[in-house]
């Protein structure tokens, strides 16, 4: 499985690459990382859509990550990437923004990776 992650926090990669080490190792999944919006969808549109999964921060500088959500929904459509959003601000504004733009999920910072690891196992 291919796992775009969105953040504008360099360290996430460091975060990820160290708590998914096993699957990683297995070739269970494998993780791209982009450090903003418009790097996301210059990866998305060299990857032909090989992305299953998509997690993204949605407070970032310049593109957010809300606005991200609403390209990959609008031009991304088969097949469709799940898209979970994250967060380090779980209010009801965001939440609800997102869902209506077509998020699959809604994370909050910091991040349960054990909870984490357990969506992505049903999806594998």
């Amino acid at each position: 499985m291919k796992i775009l992650v969105v953040d504008d926090e360099r360290d996430v990669k460091i975060l990820f690459e160290q708590r998914f080490r096993k699957e990683i190792r297995n070739g269970d999944i494998t993780f791209i990382f982009s450090f903003s919006g418009e790097e996301a969808i210059t990866v998305l549109k060299s990857m032909e859509q090989e992305a299953v999964l998509i997690l993204s921060d949605i407070n970032m500088p310049g593109m957010s990550g809300l606005e991200l959500l609403e390209f990959i929904k609008k031009d991304y459509l088969k097949p469709p990437p799940v898209v979970m959003m994250i967060t380090a601000y779980g209010d009801d504004d965001n939440f609800n923004s997102a869902k209506k733009l077509g998020a699959d999920e809604f994370l909050t910072k910091p991040l349960d990776f054990t909870m984490l690891k357990d969506k992505l196992k049903s999806m594998i």
